[in-house]
């Protein structure tokens, strides 16, 4: 063999046993190569008659419909509604028309048999409302942000104490969001050691045709960081089990939607506590390309492994939402979480009973409020020149 042919057939040989070499490697990319572990549904109480009795002030965003469904879910009976606007009034009927209409707010307040009230308003109206809910002896759950200054807070802190009544804030990506319950299991349970830090990325998108014109006013939806981070510092709070955290460093712009110039698109935070730290980033840059709303995340880092949370979409394949994988020091492996149990409303119902605090502590609640508003009104004020 001359060398030319030598050097050809060394080639090609090199070639194919590289290839041969790679094949593993690529079959490892497919799904199978992750242990699957399917989460099995515990059975949940049927309840034969009402727990509870609760009514709804206020719709002005669609999470109202969730939170019904959870209180619901733990035996409450949704009683009565009221809202100012005649299109959500329609709507929320066309869902929920086991409920009457009430003519007015105090009808709903003086309504001594109504032990809950939920609500969805305008968010710079939640807490006004929540303290008058209060004060009229009715335990208050409101969407996220349940507050939306500093000043609410600590009037929201002086009447929940003076009255001992519950002000909850629903926080759906945690409540809500089925692989973000079962790592809260798992962590519990030690999975991944001690918890180290989280990252808490909230994408969202835009929508601009379908929002109403209060979405666009700091002044009411309280600011990005408030707003839609109020999320990440609940979750923030929840896995590292800190009981004190002060915010390093926080940023917020509107960098993309002059046409909004009291609006924000861009926010994130960094955050250190004596149980973890944390890095939390939200916006309105989903692209339309994308199947759902935002490729919400969050990761978990342990001393003896971690978690990442895909909540609304695996953009490498997999349907759904709900995806959770773990990673220690024996192997990667993913969690079915299609079957697990939410507990947040049926806990809620109990607390209610009970004058508990199983599905939050009442000092988690402020005190993740607490840090999304400091984290706000200090945050440092982006400028892209381009």
């Amino acid at each position: 063999m001359d060398n030319n042919n030598r050097r050809n057939f060394l080639k090609k040989t090199s070639s194919a046993a590289a290839g041969l070499m790679a094949i593993p490697m690529f079959q490892n990319l497919e799904f199978g190569h992750l242990k699957t572990e399917k989460v099995i549904a515990t059975k949940q109480p049927i309840y034969e008659n009402p727990r509870i009795r609760f009514s709804v002030i206020g719709m002005n965003h669609d999470h109202i419909n969730s939170q019904v469904r959870a209180v619901k879910k733990g035996g409450g009976e949704l009683v009565s509604y009221f809202a100012k606007e005649a299109d959500l009034i329609a709507k929320f009927a066309k869902n929920f028309p086991e409920a009457k209409l009430a003519k007015d707010e105090n009808e709903i307040l003086e309504d001594k048999s109504i032990q809950l009230v939920l609500s969805s308003a305008i968010a710079s109206e939640r807490a006004p409302l929540g303290i008058r809910v209060m004060k009229s002896g009715k335990d208050f759950m409101s969407d996220k942000p349940g507050i939306t200054t500093l000043e609410q807070l600590a009037e929201v802190r002086k009447v929940q104490k003076a009255t001992g009544r519950i002000y909850s804030i629903m926080y759906s990506e945690r409540f809500e969001n089925k692989a973000t319950v079962k790592a809260g299991e798992l962590v519990k349970a030690g999975a991944i050691g001690n918890v180290i830090q989280t990252i808490g990325l909230g994408p969202h998108r835009m929508n601009t045709k379908t929002r109403p014109e209060w979405f666009f006013d700091r002044d009411l939806f309280g600011g990005i960081i408030t707003d839609i981070a109020s999320h990440q510092f609940d979750q923030y709070l929840y896995f590292t089990g800190s009981k004190q955290a002060t915010v390093v460093a926080s940023q917020i712009g509107n960098v993309h939607h002059p046409e909004f110039p009291k609006f924000e698109d861009f926010g994130d935070a960094m955050l250190r506590g004596d149980g973890g730290m944390g890095y939390i980033r939200v916006d309105w840059f989903t692209p339309d390309g994308l199947k759902t709303w935002g490729d919400g995340r969050l990761t978990i880092l342990g001393t003896e492994g971690f978690i990442e949370i895909r909540k609304n979409i695996d953009i490498g394949g997999r349907e759904g939402g709900s995806h959770l994988f773990l990673t220690d020091n024996k192997e990667t492996k993913y969690f079915d979480c299609s079957a697990q149990n939410l507990p947040y409303g049926p806990q809620l119902v109990d607390d209610i009973l009970n004058r508990t605090e199983t599905a939050m502590t009442q000092e988690h609640c402020f005190l993740a409020t607490e840090l999304a508003l400091k984290a706000q009104k200090n945050a440092q004020r982006i400028t892209l020149n381009k």
